[in-house]
């Protein structure tokens, strides 16, 4: 029998077999009760997100300035009042955390084992090393795609934050990301991609529904956003499928975005070479 480190390793990772579990649901009310279940849970998150995010691309496009041009702020102030500014970001990140929530409870209620999907906390040091590994992977090219997009004209310029230098804006923006990674990596990857198996998708349709879908709630950024969170869901979700642990998704995806917001805040008076 091969192993992961055998001749058979880099097709395991391209051509990957389902696994046994979970099970594949043959019933057709069982069926069409998960269809039904995802469409609901992406009506309400992600997926309306990436409707908006089009229309937000298309009226963008249609604006007389081109995408370069133009600039949209990923964490800005929601209320004149410092505490309800602040009252309002917490609001917005336990909105975050409730998608999260909602995905692992809908696999649970489902009779998935939640060990199994990869909420496992035997091996911490290891997915934090793996984490780290995802966000030099992904956050130093995808920093790289995002500027060479912008000076071709396909992309806006991304402020990460425009917050005001309150006290709380570095604590808020790390919430952000965590927030962020928590809702993004349990839904688009654990829930989708199991349910998903559950219905009978091969590995690779489901890795490309998975990082289409990632790549559409990006596409108010431009093209080069699209694109390039089309690669990390390709990236990220394969991971998941040949390791079935999320903890490490989450903390890869939660580090490139503490880095974007905090960073950003810190040297955007500070440096030319930013959009």
């Amino acid at each position: 029998m091969s192993t992961s480190h055998g001749p058979t390793a880099p097709r395991s990772w391209l051509l990957p077999n389902r696994p046994e579990q979970p099970a594949l649901i043959t019933d057709p009310g069982k069926r069409r009760a998960i269809v039904v279940e995802l469409v609901i849970v992406f009506a309400i998150t992600l997926g309306m997100a990436g409707l908006q995010s089009l229309l937000s691309l298309l009226d963008a496009l249609l604006r007389p300035e081109s995408l370069d041009q133009q600039a949209v702020a990923l964490n800005t102030s929601q209320a004149r009042l410092g505490l309800l500014d602040l009252l309002e970001q917490l609001a917005g990140v336990l909105r975050l955390f409730a998608w999260a929530a909602l995905g692992v409870y809908l696999l649970w209620q489902g009779g998935i084992a939640l060990r199994k999907v990869g909420f496992d906390n035997s091996r911490p040091g290891r997915d934090l090393a793996g984490g780290a590994g995802l966000a030099a992977l992904i956050g130093i090219p995808g920093l790289g795609l995002y500027l060479v997009a912008h000076s071709l004209g396909l992309n806006l310029a991304v402020q990460p934050s425009t917050l005001d230098e309150a006290w709380w804006r570095a604590p808020v923006l790390v919430l952000s990301a965590l927030g962020n990674a928590a809702a993004e990596e349990v839904l688009v990857v654990c829930y989708l991609l199991t349910r998903l198996r559950q219905l009978g998708a091969t590995e690779n349709r489901a890795l490309w529904i998975s990082a289409v879908l990632r790549g559409s709630y990006h596409l108010y950024q431009g093209f080069g956003g699209f694109m390039g969170n089309v690669v990390m869901g390709l990236v990220y979700g394969r991971v998941w499928q040949r390791t079935n642990r999320i903890h490490a998704l989450i903390i890869g995806h939660a580090l490139i975005d503490v880095v974007a917001f905090v960073g950003y805040a810190l040297l955007r008076e500070q440096v030319g070479w930013l959009p």
